[in-house]
C-alpha cells in the first residue's frame, strides 16, 4: 500500500530545492560556506570541512534535507536550564519530507590506493537515484534534471562518488549538488538534530505502522554544543534526541493504535537507552549493527487521534544524562 495520496505522488523535492541550493551558493561567504567544483563539474558546498559552518546554514541545510517541504526554526526557550536554544521542525508532507528525503539511507562508497571513502547520503537525490526499497514502499519517486545530496562526512569525496550519484540520478554531473556537513561543525550539528521528527517517522517505519496515517506533525530539540572530535560531535547530536527531543504527531487513527504508536516510540522503550550515546557505542565495538534499532527516537511522543479528538503521551526528557552528555568530551 502506497504511503502517500496521488496529490504528493506529484510533488518535485528537487524542483522545490533548487533555489535554496542556489541560496547556498549565492551567499556562500556570509554562512562560512566553501563553493568549488569538482573534476567532473558537480559543485561542492563545504559547510564544514575547510569552511566553517555556521547555525544558519545548517538551519538552511537541514530544510533542504527535508525536500523543501517542512520549516526548520530556532527558538529560545527556558525548558532546559543549560542548553536554551532549540530546533523546531514542522512539516505536513511527513513521509516524503522526512522519509523520502531527509533519512540518510543511501549508502555510498568507493575504494582505491589512496583508501576507502564510505558516506550515508541524505536530501532529495536519494528520490531520484537510490535503490532503497523504502521508495517502493511508500509509493514515491521524482523526476527532475538537478538534483543535491548531503553527506555527513569529514573529507572531500573522490570524484568518483560524484560520477556515480550523477549517473544514478540521470542528470549531469554539473547538475549535482554535494552539501558536505562534518558532525563537529556548527552547521553539522543544526542539520542533524533537526533529524528529530524524521527519527519517529522511521521508528514508526519500523514498527510496521501504517504511514500514510501519519498526516501531520512537529518535533523540537535542543541544540547541542559542538566537539572538535567525530565521536563527542556524534555522541552530543544523537544524546540530543534521544534525552531531549519531542515530537507531536497527527494520526488518522483510531486511539488504540494511537495509543499503542505514542507508547511504543520513545528512545526509553530500547534496551540500549540511559547512557551517552558514545558509550553505547563503544559497549557496541563501534558496530551500528550491533546496537538496538529501537533506540533512534525522540525522548518523549505526544500522538494526538484525528478520528478522536484524544492525545496519547508516553517517553520523558531526561536532563541529567542530556547534561553529562553536552559536557563530556568521550575520545
Amino acid at each position: 500500500m502506497n504511503s502517500i495520496d496521488t496529490e504528493e505522488t506529484n510533488l518535485s523535492i528537487n524542483s522545490l530545492i533548487a533555489p535554496r541550493v542556489n541560496q547556498l551558493v549565492n551567499f556562500a561567504g556570509g554562512l562560512g560556506l566553501n563553493t568549488s567544483r569538482t573534476e567532473n563539474g558537480s559543485v561542492l558546498i563545504d559547510a564544514g570541512i575547510n569552511g566553517s559552518g555556521t547555525i544558519e546554514a545548517g538551519r538552511q541545510i537541514a530544510e533542504i534535507c527535508l525536500g523543501g517541504l517542512a520549516t526548520a526554526r530556532l527558538r529560545a526557550s527556558r525548558d532546559y536550564d543549560n542548553w536554551p536554544w532549540h530546533v523546531d521542525v514542522h512539516t505536513s508532507h511527513p513521509v516524503i519530507a522526512c522519509l523520502a528525503s531527509q533519512y540518510a539511507g543511501w549508502s555510498l562508497s568507493h575504494g582505491n590506493d589512496q583508501g576507502t571513502f564510505n558516506a550515508l547520503g541524505s536530501g532529495p537525490a536519494r528520490a531520484l537515484g537510490s535503490k532503497e526499497p523504502l521508495f517502493d514502499e511508500i509509493g514515491y519517486r521524482d523526476k527532475a534534471d538537478k538534483t543535491c545530496i548531503v553527506l555527513e562526512v569529514d573529507k572531500v569525496p573522490p570524484v568518483e562518488i560524484a560520477d556515480k550519484i550523477a549517473a544514478r540520478c540521470r542528470v549531469t554531473p554539473e547538475n549535482l549538488t554535494l552539501i558536505l556537513t562534518p558532525t563537529s561543525s556548527l552547521a553539522g550539528a543544526v542539520q542533524i538534530v533537526a533529524r528529530v521528527f524524521e527519527a519517529a517517522l522511521h521508528k514508526a517505519h519500523t514498527m510496521h505502522f501504517p504511514l500514510e496515517k501519519i498526516v501531520d506533525g512537529m518535533g523540537t530539540v535542543p541544540l547541542c554544543p559542538p566537539a572538535p572530535d567525530f565521536l563527542t560531535a556524534m555522541s552530543r547530536t544523537n544524546d540530543a534526541i534521544l534525552f531531549g527531543g519531542q515530537v507531536h504527531l497527527f494520526v488518522n487513527a483510531g486511539d488504540e493504535d494511537a495509543a499503542e504508536l505514542a507508547r511504543c516510540l520513545p528512545s526509553n522503550t530500547s534496551e540500549d537507552y540511559g547512557r551517552p550515546f558514545a558509550e553505547v557505542f563503544k559497549g557496541a565495538n563501534y558496530d551500528f549493527y550491533k546496537l538496538d534499532p529501537m533506540l533512534f527516537s525522540p525522548a518523549r511522543v505526544t500522538v494526538s487521534s484525528l478520528k478522536t479528538g484524544h492525545s496519547f503521551q508516553a517517553g520523558e526528557i531526561n536532563l541529567p544524562a542530556l547534561n553529562r552528555s553536552f559536557t563530556t568530551v568521550f575520545s
